[in-house]
């Protein structure tokens, strides 16, 4: 039986993906040629491919979201930037006085470190060397940063000096960044090495709090971290949905919605597990 063509707007947009999974990344006015169409309708599609998670839409762009290929914190820098900016002060405000914090690498944790330059007494743990010079000319802000190889994408160290340095010590409120968090595959990254050090950083934690934006909802990338029963809370700037936001409240893990306008915060909703 010959299959019958795919309507002319769907047709187009898989020729668009294919576009993308070849060159990697286009600006708009690249696909514009290359699809010879208008700019509206092109943003039109790349808006549909977003919402599928196979694309990336960058500063001017778009860039096909390789599992097999982390994204540069350069590159995040382009993506969610404004929406991560309300997540790390949401974030942030759970963190008190004489609290030692853990930070994975990434650009929303980055951007709670950020958010914490002017606090005092507090102790941040991290194994990005961008975090640990954000944090260089905070005076009451201690840093304890992993020794290890650096990744130049991300600015991660890992391997087993930054392991063996991870042992000795005690985190009690860790932030995780994640580049997909969903009901049965947990907390997922793009590297096998990043979940490694996540999942050290966990074990030496009181408490973990996954920090993500609402494109990594329902979404899994391909090396795990842990399940979702590892985490105390989550923090992100939309609510969550669907079967994530079921085994969320079947673990009891609290959801902090981060405030995307300067009145009063919404308050933090706390599920209790069972019944």
């Amino acid at each position: 039986m010959t299959t019958p063509p795919l309507p002319k707007a769907e047709a187009r947009r898989q020729q668009l993906l294919q576009l993308l999974k070849l060159h990697k990344k286009l600006s708009i006015h690249e696909m514009i040629n290359y699809m010879n169409c208008s700019e509206a309708t092109v943003r039109r599609d790349l808006d549909l491919l977003e919402q599928t998670g196979e694309i990336f839409r960058t500063a001017g762009g778009a860039r096909y979201n390789d599992p097999l290929r982390g994204v540069s914190f350069h590159e995040k820098e382009q993506l969610y930037w404004k929406e991560k900016e309300f997540i790390a002060a949401k974030a942030a405000s759970l963190v008190q006085q004489g609290d030692i914090i853990g930070l994975t690498g990434g650009t929303t944790t980055f951007l709670i470190a950020r958010a914490l330059k002017d606090r005092h007494e507090i102790t941040v743990v991290t194994n990005a060397v961008n975090i640990a010079m954000e944090l260089a000319e905070s005076p009451k802000v201690q840093v304890v940063l992993t020794g290890g190889v650096m990744s130049s994408e991300t600015f991660e160290l890992s391997g087993p000096l930054a392991e063996a340095k991870l042992e000795g010590l005690y985190i009690n409120k860790m932030f995780i960044g994640v580049d997909g968090i969903h009901s049965s595959t947990g907390l997922t990254t793009h590297s096998e090495l990043e979940a490694r050090m996540a999942q050290i950083m966990m074990s030496r934690s009181d408490s973990a709090i996954a920090v993500f934006d609402g494109s990594k909802a329902n979404k899994s990338s391909i090396f795990p971290i842990n399940p979702l029963g590892m985490l105390e809370a989550i923090v992100c700037n939309t609510p969550l949905t669907g079967e994530l936001l079921a085994a969320c409240e079947q673990e009891g893990i609290t959801m902090h919605i981060a405030d995307t306008n300067p009145e009063p915060s919404m308050p933090s909703l706390h599920f209790t597990g069972g019944n």
